[in-house]
């Protein structure tokens, strides 16, 4: 039998609901997503060859209308547009934006929940260029606009779906031609508040085996692991000391990553500086 491949791709951001979006869409009936989250095949594991990709989607059948994939690093890999339409064509494509002021410091957040050693959020924004790089959506949407019409690709708005998650999903469900899907009272409340690791060398211990079990061709078991509410509470307790971001970090985030918004506004006729409390400036 012939194994089905995505015709739908969400491709960023990270820290943008990615890890929900991937939860309803899995458990829709006319939809058929790749069980592990983050497969990234078009970036890290491209020389595992099509073979590897297709083994993702056994269980797609005729009957799904949408076979998809979540991988929160696509928007941002300079080859990953090219070799998406080389292997799937002219697909559906997903983003959602979030804040990047917002979105860069919930990153930082992250790493500190797994223990990494980053310093100051302003110390980690030079340690590890990708909390800037992941808020370019602009850059990184106008690799995949080479390939594809403008309607193929649906950006939502973070805020929106912390607004209102049945409305947001609604969207994404008649933008993908499928019925509409009722959500229940867990994933309404979904949400995945900054947390720190109970054992930061268990956190570190199973991040690293996270990683190896994508190497060694086991992402499947990555999907159901991280989709076990266990896990969560096992590993994780909420930050009783969250750090506070400064007026002076979000000012520079927000002049280093201003023309990218203004870019995508140009893009998609939005208007997110009034959305965020940003000056527009003529």
């Amino acid at each position: 039998m012939t194994v089905r491949l995505p015709n739908m791709l969400y491709i960023g951001s990270d820290k943008a609901g990615s890890s929900w979006l991937h939860e309803v869409l899995i458990r829709h009936r006319q939809i058929f997503m790749s069980p592990a989250k983050d497969l990234y095949f078009f970036d890290r594991y491209y020389d595992r060859g099509l073979d590897w990709y297709r083994e993702q989607f056994r269980g797609a059948t005729e009957q799904h209308v949408i076979v998809g994939e979540v991988c929160q690093d696509y928007l941002f890999h300079p080859q990953a547009a090219d070799r998406i339409q080389d292997t799937l064509g002219s697909v559906r494509l997903m983003v959602t934006v979030r804040e990047p002021v917002d979105r860069a410091f919930s990153s930082y957040l992250y790493m500190l929940k797994h223990g990494m050693r980053v310093g100051s959020f302003r110390e980690a924004l030079s340690s590890h260029p990708e909390l800037l790089e992941h808020g370019r959506y602009a850059t990184g949407l106008r690799r995949f606009l080479r390939h594809v019409d403008r309607s193929k690709v649906h950006v939502a708005v973070f805020d929106d779906l912390v607004e209102s998650p049945q409305s947001f999903i609604d969207d994404v469900l008649v933008w993908l031609g499928v019925s509409p899907m009722e959500l229940d009272e867990k994933l309404l409340a979904a949400r995945l508040p900054a947390s720190k690791a109970r054992s930061v060398v268990l956190a570190r211990a199973i991040r690293g085996a996270a990683d190896w079990a994508r190497v060694h061709d086991q992402a499947r078991l990555v999907g159901v692991v991280k989709r076990s509410g266990l896990t969560q509470r096992l590993l994780y307790q909420p930050l009783a000391e969250r750090p506070m971001l400064s007026d002076e970090d979000r000012a520079f985030v927000q002049s280093v990553l201003e023309p990218e918004i203004i870019d995508l506004e140009d893009l998609f006729g939005l208007r997110l500086r009034k959305r965020w409390g940003w000056t527009e400036h003529p």
